[in-house]
């Protein structure tokens, strides 16, 4: 059941640039596993639109903070096939915007449960599948990142952007240890894109009236971000691993 390019983990990929790189990696070749955490019917709509064009995929719900989850998630992609391509995009805000001191505790927990603890729980069983030192066929893994990390996302989300931070510093310190198991490790960092994420913390034109301050005038299109995701993917970034590279129009 595998694609030629064997099996890619996008996670988060109900809606947004994990829709978005779920798509193009099926079109790439790759068997894809469009995990979600609660929206089944947008992860539906995902998975049938890869195989109305003619590609593989099967949607697995899955919460990435749950250890459980994440060896399941990775159980039913190897019953697909060799798991070749592992994309963390799952992440929160916690559906607000604000100040950091408004921030009640449980979201502040909330997010860094899914944003960071979640993406190390995904980077560490996807070095046990993946390893050449193990049987596995090594590959590549891509962190999603933000540009929030540059100024801390100062009375929006601070929170948020905190998580970010550790992203990039799994990225680089992660990448170090996973080169001797043929295993890359890359992150991109997205500037102001035009997702569901910012509708889901009371803010649908935050986009829009941040784009006179990116240098390119306008905000990211989720497919956009998911191009720079699939090229450190693909054999074309085969002597790339521990970058951060920015997808944010210039800002």
């Amino acid at each position: 059941m595998a694609g030629s390019l064997g099996v890619a983990i996008v996670t988060g990929a109900s809606r947004g640039i994990g829709a978005a790189t779920a798509r193009l990696a099926a079109r790439a070749g790759y068997a894809v596993v469009v995990n979600y955490s609660a929206d089944d019917g947008g992860a539906s709509q995902v998975v049938r639109s890869i195989t109305a064009a003619g590609g593989l995929a099967q949607a697995v719900k899955a919460d990435v903070s749950s250890p459980d989850d994440v060896r399941a998630l990775f159980d039913a992609a190897q019953a697909m096939g060799r798991v070749r391509a592992v994309v963390n995009n799952a992440a929160i805000t916690g559906d607000m915007i604000g100040p950091l001191v408004d921030v009640p505790p449980d979201v502040v927990r909330r997010v860094l449960d899914v944003n960071v603890a979640g993406m190390l729980f995904m980077c560490q069983e996807a070095q046990r599948r993946m390893s050449t030192a193990t049987g596995g066929s090594g590959g590549g893994i891509v962190n999603i990142s933000s540009t929030a990390v540059k100024a801390g996302s100062p009375g929006t989300w601070v929170h948020y952007a905190a998580s970010k931070g550790a992203v990039d510093v799994l990225t680089v310190g992660f990448a170090a240890e996973a080169a001797a198991h043929g295993i890359r490790v890359n992150a991109v960092s997205p500037g102001a894109t035009n997702t569901g994420l910012h509708a889901a913390a009371g803010a649908p034109d935050r986009v829009a009236r941040q784009a006179h301050l990116v240098p390119l005038g306008r905000g990211g299109e989720p497919e956009e971000v998911a191009a720079a995701v699939m090229w450190l993917l693909s054999d074309e970034a085969s002597y790339v691993t521990g970058a951060i590279l920015p997808v944010a129009g210039g800002r």
